[in-house]
């Protein structure tokens, strides 16, 4: 029996999501649990203490705080600028450094890189300034909690920072720009925004909230 075969429908191409970029996510989302733990204990800490709290928000220096919350927030900014540079294939400037529009990823990650390694020393600059008013690790329940929410952050910036020289260095090491290498350089921007998001939650929580 005989007639009209059946036609098949074109779903198009069949794709994979990208398992490293899904492997950051999840890692990513891990690391946000512990956060989250860090926010649980900080509010049952503040919740048993408000004379403490009252007393040690009043000690930080907020305008200090905010500016060095803006620089790790542009700093995002240049991050996603080079992530789009590197999607496009475009590793390097096409022409003067001076000529911001031809920059590629690798010039825009040095500036975040810079931009992150200020938000750190603006950091170590507020420790150092904290502990000579008297404010230790061991001081008291705030100084704890203060130095281990923003102290253990310190540390995913400084991997962050890591990770940029990781992916800037490999741009003068080989001579081909892989699909590996701009996986790279995209997942290492999740980490960067996820740092930056996290950050403002504890700036908020830290110092905004009296």
């Amino acid at each position: 029996m005989s007639g009209p075969v059946p036609s098949i429908p074109d779903y198009g191409p069949a794709t994979r999501p990208n398992m490293v970029a899904v492997g950051t996510m999840v890692w990513l989302a891990s690391e946000l649990m512990f956060f989250a733990a860090l926010f649980a204990f900080y509010f049952s800490l503040r919740g048993h203490l408000p004379e403490l709290w009252d007393e040690r928000t009043a000690q930080l220096n907020v305008p200090f705080a905010f500016a060095n919350t803006v620089v790790l927030v542009i700093s995002s900014v240049w991050c996603q600028l080079g992530v789009w540079k590197a999607e496009a294939g475009q590793v390097a400037r096409t022409g003067t450094l001076a000529n911001v529009k031809e920059w590629g990823m690798r010039e825009w990650y040095v500036l975040t890189y810079v931009f992150g390694s200020i938000f750190i020393a603006g950091q170590v600059y507020e420790y150092a300034h904290l502990v000579h008013e008297g404010i230790s690790l061991s001081t008291d329940s705030y100084a704890s909690i203060f130095y281990l929410a923003t102290g253990f952050h310190g540390m995913h910036v400084t991997g962050g920072l890591i990770a940029f020289l990781l992916i800037i260095g490999r741009t003068f090491t080989t001579r081909r720009y892989t699909h590996l290498q701009e996986t790279g350089a995209v997942v290492t921007s999740y980490y960067w925004h996820f740092v930056d998001v996290v950050w403002i939650a504890l700036f908020a929580m830290i110092y905004l909230l009296k």
